[in-house]
């Protein structure tokens, strides 16, 4: 499979890619990847069928909220990438998430990769490494000139599902620097993409 691994931008047309890999259960607990896009009040109110509504309208209206990973013709793994004023909950004054600049948060060409889903089978394999090169990929493409994170630095195991936001060892292993500490094992880091 490692070899046979492709990126592609989720588009509307990818939707049913989408709908497949996230399941019936909308991916980890009928979350849909709204998490960081909706404030909890409003998300937590919301039926598992409105938060895909959400998420399969922001994918239609683009630009592209991430990319998908296929096995063959087989979608098999997510990542969240794009710019930070997209993922709204990603700049909250209260989250270790926060930009350190507050004009960072509605720059268009800095970036966010904000979570990561696998398919379960799929997990602890070292997946995770390929779709962070592939998100970086698909920032650069996009004229990023810079990508930031707020990781994970351990967890029990490998397959839990915390793991959505991201190992600190990925970003570590791609380059990622870390520019600030707000919480113990929650660094906020950050890949220059450009000068």
């Amino acid at each position: 499979m490692d070899n046979d691994l492709r990126f592609e931008p989720v588009t509307s047309e990818r939707w049913s890619d989408f709908e497949t890999l996230f399941g019936p259960s909308g991916a980890f607990y009928n979350c849909w990847c709204v998490a960081l896009r909706l404030p909890p009040a409003v998300r937590t109110e919301m039926a598992a069928d409105e938060r895909k509504a959400h998420i399969r309208d922001r994918i239609k209206a683009g630009p592209p909220p991430g990319i998908l990973c296929y096995a063959g013709d087989e979608p098999v793994a997510w990542v969240q990438v794009g710019p930070r004023h997209d993922v709204p909950q990603f700049n909250s004054p209260r989250t270790v998430s926060r930009p350190l600049e507050e004009g960072d948060a509605n720059d268009p060409s800095i970036w966010a990769v904000s979570c990561f889903f696998l398919l379960p089978r799929l997990r602890g394999k070292g997946l995770s490494h390929r779709l962070l090169s592939g998100a970086i990929d698909h920032a650069r493409r996009q004229g990023a000139r810079r990508l930031e994170a707020c990781p994970i630095d351990h967890v029990k195991q490998s397959k839990s599902v915390t793991l959505c936001i991201g190992s600190t060892a990925i970003f570590d292993a791609a380059g990622f620097e870390t520019i600030a500490s707000r919480k113990d094992g929650r660094p906020l880091m950050r890949l220059e993409l450009r000068d």
